[in-house]
């Protein structure tokens, strides 16, 4: 009766939260891993259902759970396609980031790495698809994996404010949660859209 009695009391919110983060985590965390995942648009989600909460420090677990998620993914990614750099054959790790590196990307990529440093991940990290293309130049470099961790941190805690920011706008601009979801997703797109269009069109125009 008492275990019936305590679920009843249970409120939805606290079944959200209990259910929402560690869903949060994974989803970042495959996303980091697995680059086809937009993980952007579930932190912005996240944090506009977080807006419409009355628990005091909602938004604040949103922002360590997806920085922290982001984080452990990067480095696990750093890592195996690190064993991929060493092995006679590569790895299947290192191939995806291959293929989702154009070499002009990739040449863009080490080109701010050697003049900017690891400061460059920070930007890589907020610039759409810009992630990968500066993990490999990193990989090619041969960079440590503490000295990537180290420029990681910020990449990610930065990464995670952007994309929050930009569902606390949402959820502020309408009542229902799920409006502000929808609203932040489409948001999302469009800006990770909008780096590809514009250098299509770029390439088109006449000169």
């Amino acid at each position: 009766m008492s275990f019936l009695a305590a679920a009843s009391t249970t409120s939805p919110e606290s079944t959200q939260q209990a259910i929402g983060y560690p869903t949060l985590f994974l989803l970042v965390l495959i996303g980091a891993l697995v680059p086809v995942v937009p993980t952007g648009a579930l932190v912005s989600s996240a944090a506009v259902v977080a807006f419409h909460q009355t628990a005091p420090f909602a938004l604040l677990l949103v922002f360590v759970v997806a920085a922290l998620a982001a984080f452990l993914g990067d480095v696990s990614l750093y890592w195996l396609g690190q064993r991929g750099m060493g092995s006679k054959n590569g790895s299947r790790w290192l191939e995806a980031l291959r293929a989702r590196a154009p070499e002009d990307r990739l040449t863009q990529a080490q080109e701010k790495l050697d003049d900017h440093g690891i400061a460059v991940l920070v930007l890589s990290r907020l610039v759409p698809a810009g992630r990968i293309p500066v993990m490999l130049a990193c990989l090619l470099a041969k960079m440590p994996l503490r000295t990537f961790a180290r420029g990681d941190i910020p990449a990610c805690l930065a990464w995670a404010v952007t994309y929050q920011l930009i569902g606390i706008l949402g959820g502020s601009l309408f009542n229902e949660p799920w409006e502000g979801v929808v609203a932040a997703v489409v948001l999302t797109v469009v800006l990770s859209l909008a780096p590809g269009v514009w250098r299509r069109m770029r390439r088109t125009a006449p000169r």
